[in-house]
């Protein structure tokens, strides 16, 4: 009866583990074995060892394109947590109509990556665009934003706050699941917004902090639509995966661009490590001590128990 049990089992979940060795494994496997051979997706791939990792490095457009993903997201992230942060203290005020500004805030995170950057596109148009004009009104002559290799990054920098809403709502749920009695502890104690703010609203809202921060270290490093639709002056708008796609799809170097794509996969690895490994300093979740206090916290045990 056990015997009959365990096949049965297996049976159940045999769609998924066929499923995972056809579309998961095997697909891994190949790739890690297409960035050590030089391919063309026609022909056979002829293997070439350590070639394409050693080409890479002395590749200058692949280190410009690793540096510009880099500064990007160096300042995309942070301004991303802190637009998102910034809106969802702003729409977890009780009003008439906020249910409104949460949906019309919330909207672009849903709408399509193409849209968008054609949207982006009309908007940092230096003769016709909405930002040129803006500026106009107070007697300032806007930059050709993609037309100008320094303006170009500042530009994506700037387009990163459009995601914004999509970590709002994430924030917004954590800002309502903080109880209320310890706000009220708090004013009790005579404790302004700024202290309620860095001593209660951001410690509880860390573990949220946490999960959008690793979120935005990988699409910070994946970003690819609004920058393939909408390039840039110079070299500037040449993000990491829109090189790694020409590799791909333009010049043809399939292994070339799969040595890429694993490179790109260990730097988002150990960025995420480190982000998970340092969070026992900084992440705080409800009914631990503070992350300052825990090692305070051990010290403390050890002396009782002594």
């Amino acid at each position: 009866m056990n015997k009959l049990k365990k096949y049965e089992g297996l049976l159940f979940i045999s769609p998924y583990i066929f499923g995972f060795l056809i579309f998961t494994l095997f697909p891994i496997s190949f790739a890690f074995y297409i960035g050590f051979t030089d391919w063309n997706s026609f022909t056979d791939p002829t293997f070439i060892g350590l070639q394409n990792y050693v080409d890479l490095f002395n590749d200058p457009n692949f280190l410009n394109s690793l540096k510009v993903t880099c500064i990007y997201a160096l300042f995309a992230i942070p301004l991303g947590i802190m637009s998102s942060l910034t809106i969802a203290a702003i729409v977890n005020i009780k009003v008439k109509g906020v249910y409104f500004f949460r949906t019309a805030l919330y909207m672009p995170a849903v709408v399509s990556g193409v849209s968008i950057a054609l949207l982006w596109r009309w908007i940092l148009d230096p003769e016709y665009g909405l930002i040129n004009l803006l500026l106009s009104y107070i007697g300032i002559d806007g930059p050709n934003w993609l037309g100008d290799p320094n303006w170009v990054l500042p530009s994506y920098i700037m387009m990163a706050i459009w995601g914004a809403g999509g970590g709002m709502l994430t924030y917004l749920a954590g800002l309502q699941d903080i109880p209320r009695s310890l706000y009220e502890s708090a004013e009790i104690d005579g404790a302004n917004w700024w202290t309620k703010f860095t001593k209660i609203t951001i410690p509880m809202l860390s573990p949220v902090i946490f999960y959008n921060l690793v979120m935005g270290i990988v699409g910070s490093f994946r970003k690819f639509n609004d920058a393939y639709i909408i390039g840039g002056a110079g070299n500037q708008g040449q993000f990491y995966m829109v090189y790694l796609y020409e590799n791909a799809f333009s010049y043809y170097k399939m292994g070339y661009a799969t040595a890429m794509a694993w490179i790109l996969f260990l730097i988002i690895l150990l960025l995420t490590l480190f982000v998970f490994k340092s969070s026992s300093l900084w992440v705080f979740y409800a009914g631990e001590v503070e992350p300052s206090q825990k090692k305070k916290r051990k010290f403390t045990l050890f002396k009782k128990r002594s």
